[in-house]
């Protein structure tokens, strides 16, 4: 019984923990949220679907597919309140060559981070391929991001990206998570690099 106790013990310790770690992620983005919507553009969370994260979550039985049972990386987009539009719910934000949008990706594991880590950046230009004519808005890239996530995020500095059905660009830095514990170092680690990098871009200004 002893046996069966210990893991019922460390059953509910582990999600515990995974439970506390996501409502923490949670408090964390809508802190960069609010932060965001007070600079000058204004910037709000895209929402494809609702008030949300991306990620790619699966529920299918096949083995790489029970992997993505637990969130193990998500991302957020924001987007300056000028560039979008909030209707029932959801964002629609149209794709067009000013197109500039801040993310925070968060990847709690993965083969290779041996820690959680943040990784704040932008996006830019970003172009639907004519042939898939489902992509008219950004909204409709995001999961197509975070599922291509290996590929598109595999360089820490450069993003550099182009298949079948979008291309685009971006730059982003890396952060361990756990050393973004207060407001201070939400500004110094996620604010104030990712503000940098969108100015920077969306007025195309040189390195």
């Amino acid at each position: 019984m002893s046996g069966k106790s210990d893991l019922v013990e460390q059953n509910n310790l582990a999600f515990d923990f995974i439970q506390k770690l996501y409502l923490e992620t949670s408090y964390l983005i809508k802190e960069v949220e609010g932060i965001l919507k007070e600079e000058d553009e204004k910037f709000i969370i895209c929402r494809p679907s609702g008030y949300g994260i991306t990620s790619s979550r699966s529920t299918g039985l096949e083995s790489n597919n029970v992997m993505n049972w637990l969130i193990r990386k998500l991302c957020v987009f924001f987007v300056p309140e000028i560039k979008t539009r909030i209707h029932r719910g959801q964002t629609i934000t149209k794709i067009d060559k000013e197109l500039t949008v801040i993310f925070l990706r968060i990847v709690f594991n993965d083969k290779n981070n041996v820690q959680p880590n943040i990784y704040p950046g932008v996006l830019y230009n970003i172009e639907p391929n004519p042939q898939a004519k489902w992509f008219t808005k950004f909204e409709k890239i995001m999961n197509h991001i975070e599922f291509n996530g290996d590929k598109i995020f595999k360089d820490n500095v450069q993003i550099d990206f182009e298949d079948a059905y979008v291309k685009l660009q971006g730059k982003l830095k890396k952060r361990s998570l756990f050393e973004i514990h207060d407001g201070d170092s939400i500004v110094k680690a996620i604010i104030k690099p990712s503000l940098e990098l969108y100015r920077r871009e969306s007025k195309g200004e040189p390195q």
